[in-house]
């Protein structure tokens, strides 16, 4: 895995602004912790937003403080498909999130405590509403492109609807246009794994020092099931065993139940996730039906958008199958939208849109160039610091 943008230091924007939330509470002011790959150039035309799947944040290329590299390395840098000598590419940690933006892990400033349960539940237009924010602060008039897989694919929608004139492309990887009922079904086992705790203590596990490492080992094994192929387990693992005779026990004895209780214990005790993040972001994504707005016509409501699609499909993929990117196509093509599709064939399930594809890098890559294109011929100069938006 190359990493030639090297060690990223992350960028804090401290917002003063209250931000009204779906919900119809306030947040009075809020924290948006991002990364930044390139240079802006100098009319700012060169802009690329990264949105993040669940379990993302904004290290999305190079590498951080302790040399681990970015959640979409293979896909971002000098070169590659989003090329970093083209682009001016910005990651954010979603408000909500636990590495950085303000969310149920952070102090509150009205009572020096961490929030805990008593930070609100956000929706994806919070999410949208709050990186508009940075988009002023970079004083980038309209993205060139923004970019998302899976949860992330879904806050570029709801741009695109909320936010026309402010992005040109739009690209929407392994996502849909609302969960299924079995979708929101495995957010809510996950969800249950995790309140029913004895450590999660009504949310307020970090009172009591503690975190509910059983219950987000069990959601992270749920989750992770979810992202894989039948095919791919079945590749990966089999029915193959730790031990050749059979033990007769309720012990680890499949490879497969070896590997996903790794996946949870790591989950759980090294990646510094916040169990209410954890809810948060589930239960968001529970809410995301941009087209209950418009009679639950997915055509009325994508007819708002302005911007060019490239919308991504994998053939394995369950979770967001290909079903529902043509959902999203079929809208687009009713309002005579520019958009291209591509349905790349893989084993991973839903974790493909992460993975190194020859297929998905090629047709990738020539979708960038198109962004490429698209933008002013005269904007090659770059800028050595953003604007401010009047």
């Amino acid at each position: 895995m190359t990493t030639e943008l090297g060690v990223i230091t992350p960028q804090t924007l401290h917002i003063e602004s209250p931000l009204l939330l779906s919900s119809g509470l306030i947040l009075p002011r809020y924290d948006l912790t991002y990364e930044t790959y390139g240079q802006l150039n100098a009319s700012a035309s060169n802009g690329i937003l990264i949105c993040h799947a669940l379990s993302g944040d904004h290290h999305v290329a190079g590498l951080d403080a302790n040399n681990k590299p970015g959640w979409w390395n293979e896909y971002i840098g000098p070169g590659k498909p989003i090329d970093t000598n083209q682009f001016f590419v910005v990651c954010s940690n979603n408000l909500g999130g636990c590495h950085g933006s303000t969310g149920p892990a952070t102090l509150n400033p009205d009572t020096g405590k961490v929030y805990g349960p008593d930070f609100p539940i956000v929706t994806c237009r919070d999410w949208v509403n709050s990186q508009n924010e940075l988009r002023k602060h970079l004083g980038i008039d309209q993205w060139a492109a923004l970019i998302g897989g899976s949860m992330g694919g879904m806050q570029v929608l709801q741009w695109a609807i909320d936010y026309p004139d402010k992005l040109k492309h739009a690209i929407v990887i392994a996502a849909a246009p609302k969960l299924s009922a079995q979708n929101i079904a495995f957010n809510e086992v996950a969800r249950r794994a995790i309140m029913t705790d004895p450590d999660f203590h009504e949310g307020r596990f970090l009172e009591h020092n503690t975190i509910p490492k059983q219950g987000l080992a069990q959601a992270r094994m749920l989750g992770h099931l979810t992202y894989l192929s039948d095919d791919m387990m079945g590749a990966k693992f089999g029915r193959e065993r730790r031990k050749e005779e059979l033990q007769y026990n309720y012990e680890v004895e499949f490879q497969v139940e070896s590997y996903l209780r790794y996946q949870g214990e790591k989950f759980a005790t090294t990646q510094n996730f916040d169990a209410n993040t954890y809810l948060l972001m589930t239960k968001a994504l529970d809410y995301f039906d941009p087209a209950s707005e418009f009679e639950h016509d997915l055509s009325k409501t994508l007819a708002l958008a302005t911007a060019k699609f490239f919308v991504v499909a994998f053939t394995t993929d369950w979770r967001f199958s290909p079903a529902r990117s043509h959902e999203i196509v079929k809208a687009l093509l009713d309002n005579d939208a520019d958009v291209s599709y591509a349905e790349i064939g893989s084993e991973h399930g839903h974790d493909a849109f992460l993975l190194p594809n020859d297929h998905y890098e090629g047709v990738f890559r020539a979708y960038m160039q198109r962004v490429i294109c698209d933008m002013p011929s005269q904007d090659t100069k770059l800028s050595t610091a953003p604007k401010a938006e009047k």
